[in-house]
């Protein structure tokens, strides 16, 4: 045949053949012209052109949602959409975000401009890459990777109205939500899977429960636990703030001590950070579990655990000495003159 190694034989489609199976009903849909067409020397093979057809060209789904934002692309005028969502659309927003990108910039739309309502189980990656602008509310679920690399907007989840469960026992959201976020927010009544936040750097987010390694590889952003968490929490985070309701008194146990440490939420500027976020979790989810923080608010927040990374807080540390100096220095400077 040619090829020594099966490296070789990579890309080269035209070695393989299908099978005929006539056994199961299923069969006879499937269609792997694509994967088993001659390749063309110098050509990329078709299963690369496909895929880059598929980022290339958004689904029905996302040029629908982008049609009835027609306004806002054009003209800037708020909109608001309403859609069913099931688990076959992928990247919901992604190509939205990316045209908003392509015409405004990084600075996006002002926000909630775009405004989608979406009912129903959303596939994977719903409003990854989500830009300024853009707000995502779902009364369902979702899939993994949740706002993945979002820049901006927010993503609010609740369950459905008619749910026969309770939001902080049950999971709505998949694994490794927010991977790779440089901004933006996410609100999700009810818990999250594994790898919550996983290198998160800049998003903010308010959460039920989570899986095991959250936090893990953050390096910025905002999270915050209301309930409960998984093991191995803030392995690998370098950066960024996390606070965990620590009611049931075993968060130290499930976390990964090696590059955090754990402290008390009593400074005033963490105080008012954390009742904040709750607070507007509050508002946008109506939580039982935020609403009776709030109500108890003297007696709860004791709870709470401020999961802060040892060389961040060592930076800022480094930072506010820095600062000093200069205004020692420029204080002096102003003496010396005006003297």
């Amino acid at each position: 045949l040619g090829f020594r190694t099966f490296d070789e034989m990579r890309g080269h489609s035209e070695m393989l053949e299908t099978a005929e199976i006539n056994s199961h009903w299923k069969a006879h849909n499937l269609d792997l012209s694509i994967l088993t067409a001659p390749r063309i020397a110098g050509m990329r093979s078709n299963s690369q052109k496909a895929a880059t057809a598929i980022s290339a060209h958004p689904s029905d789904f996302e040029r629908t949602i982008m049609e009835m934002a027609r306004c806002a692309l054009e003209k800037r005028e708020p909109v608001h959409i309403a859609m069913p969502v099931r688990n076959t659309n992928r990247s919901v927003g992604s190509g939205l975000s990316g045209e908003i990108t392509r015409r405004f910039g990084a600075q996006g739309l002002p926000p909630d401009t775009i405004r989608i309502y979406l009912k129903g189980s959303s596939g994977q990656s719903l409003g990854a890459f989500c830009s300024p602008g853009v707000t995502i509310r779902v009364e369902g679920n979702a899939n993994d990777y949740l706002g993945k690399g979002m820049s901006g907007g927010k993503i609010i989840m609740t369950p459905h109205a008619n749910a026969g469960f309770n939001p902080w026992e049950n999971v709505i959201a998949g694994n490794t939500v927010l991977y790779g976020a440089t901004g933006g927010e996410i609100y999700l009544y009810g818990i999250a899977g594994e790898r919550f936040a996983v290198r998160n750097s800049g998003a903010t987010a308010v959460v039920e429960g989570i899986g095991d390694h959250g936090c893990e590889y953050m390096t910025g952003g905002i999270v915050v636990v209301l309930g409960h968490t998984g093991n191995n929490f803030a392995a690998g985070m370098s950066g960024g703030i996390a606070y965990v309701n620590n009611e049931s008194e075993m968060f130290e146990s499930r976390c990964n001590l090696d590059m955090v440490d754990l402290e008390s939420v009593w400074e005033e500027d963490d105080v008012k950070q954390l009742r904040n976020l709750i607070e507007t979790y509050y508002k946008l989810t109506d939580s039982m579990t935020a609403g009776k923080i709030l109500e108890n608010w003297e007696s709860r927040l004791p709870l709470f655990v401020k999961v802060m990374p040892i060389d961040y807080r060592m930076s800022l540390e480094r930072l506010r000495l820095s600062e000093g100096r200069e205004k020692e220095t420029l204080s002096a400077t102003e003496e010396v003159y005006h003297g």
